[in-house]
C-alpha cells in the first residue's frame, strides 16, 4: 500500500475540515446567490463597454420624444434611450457600494480588534464612542453630510463607510474577545511578538468567518444606501447614468413607460437577493466551522 493510500493518511483527510469557501460552495443556496449576483455584476461591468454600438446611443444622447414606447425599451423623461441608460448605470453604484463596504470594514475591524485586545479603559472609551455613532440614524447622518459637503462620489463612499464602521466594530470586538484568550496568543506575548503582528497574523485569520458574513451584510446595505441616496437626488447627479437616479427620473410616467423604472428596480432587487443568499450561506458555513472546531 502506498503512503498516499495509507490508513493514517485517509484518517487525516477525514478529520481535516473543509475550508470556508468549500463549505460555502457546497450549499445550493450559495450557488443560486452567486449566480444572481454575478449576473448583475457582469451586466454592470460590461454594460458601459457595449455602448453605443449595441443600442445605437450613448447613455446621455437624445434618442426621441420623452417617454416614448417605440424602439427596444423606449425613452426616458429627457428622451434618452432607456436601455443605454440602464447598461451604463450600474457600474458606479457597484463601485461606490464596494468602496464604502471596504472602508467600513477596514475602520470597523481596526477599531474592534484594538478595543478587544487593549481592554480596560481603552476598550471602554472606544466602545462608548462607538455607541454614540450607533445612536445616530444612518440616513439622517448621510443627508446631513451630503448636504454640507455636496453630492460627490467620495462623500457617498465616506459617509456610508463611516456609518457601517460602528456595527462592524462590535462584531469584530466580540469575535476577537473569543480568540485572545487562546494559548497561542499567550505564547506569542511571552515571546514579545509585537502587538500589531499578533493582531494581523494570529487574531485576524481566526475571525474571518464572522467578518465574511458581516462583509456580505454591509455590501447589501451599501447597495441600498447608494441607490436610495441617488433616488433622493443626493447621490449621482444628472446627466450621469445611475440606476437609483433612473427610478427617480422616470417614476412620474410608470404607467406610460415602465421600463425606465422596472429595469433598475429588478437589477437592484436581484443583486440584493443574491448577496443576501451568499451572506446566509456564509453564516451557515462559519457556524459549521465553529462546530467542527469545537469537536
Amino acid at each position: 500500500m502506498s503512503v498516499i493510500d495509507s490508513p493514517q493518511t485517509i484518517a487525516r483527510e477525514v478529520e481535516t475540515p473543509p475550508g470556508l469557501f468549500r463549505r460555502l460552495i457546497r450549499q445550493r443556496q450559495a450557488k443560486v446567490g452567486i449566480g444572481l449576483a454575478a449576473a448583475v455584476v457582469l451586466l454592470a461591468l460590461l454594460g458601459p463597454l457595449l455602448l453605443p454600438w449595441a443600442t445605437g446611443y450613448t447613455s446621455t444622447e437624445f434618442a426621441g420624444r420623452p417617454f416614448q414606447s417605440d424602439g427596444m425599451l423606449g425613452t426616458d423623461n429627457l428622451g434618452r434611450d432607456v436601455l443605454s441608460r440602464f447598461l451604463g448605470g450600474g457600474l458606479r453604484l457597484l463601485m461606490y457600494a464596494a468602496l464604502a463596504t471596504l472602508l467600513g470594514m477596514a475602520l470597523g475591524v481596526l477599531v474592534g480588534m484594538t478595543a478587544a485586545y487593549r481592554g480596560g479603559r481603552v476598550d471602554g472609551i472606544i466602545m462608548r464612542s462607538n455607541d454614540v455613532l450607533l445612536a445616530l440614524p444612518q440616513l439622517v447622518f448621510a443627508l446631513l453630510a451630503i448636504t454640507v459637503l455636496g453630492p460627490q462620489g467620495w462623500v457617498l463612499v465616506a459617509v456610508i463607510g463611516i456609518t457601517h464602521a460602528p456595527r462592524i466594530a462590535r462584531v469584530t470586538r466580540s469575535a476577537t474577545m473569543a480568540v485572545i484568550t487562546e494559548d497561542f496568543i499567550r505564547a506569542a506575548e511571552m515571546y514579545a511578538v509585537p502587538k500589531w503582528k499578533i493582531l494581523v497574523q494570529d487574531v485576524l485569520p481566526n475571525i474571518t468567518g464572522p467578518l465574511m458574513v458581516e462583509l456580505g451584510l454591509r455590501m447589501t446595505y451599501s447597495i441600498g444606501a447608494v441607490a436610495s441616496l441617488s433616488f433622493l437626488g443626493l447621490g449621482m447627479q444628472p446627466p450621469t447614468a445611475d440606476w437609483g437616479l433612473m427610478i427617480n427620473e422616470n417614476r412620474i410616467a410608470l404607467v406610460v413607460q415602465p421600463w425606465g423604472v422596472l429595469l433598475p428596480v429588478l437589477a437592484i432587487a436581484v443583486l440584493t437577493v443574491g448577496t443576501n443568499l451568499i451572506t446566509d450561506s456564509l453564516a451557515r458555513a462559519a457556524a459549521n466551522s465553529n462546530t467542527g472546531a469545537s469537536k
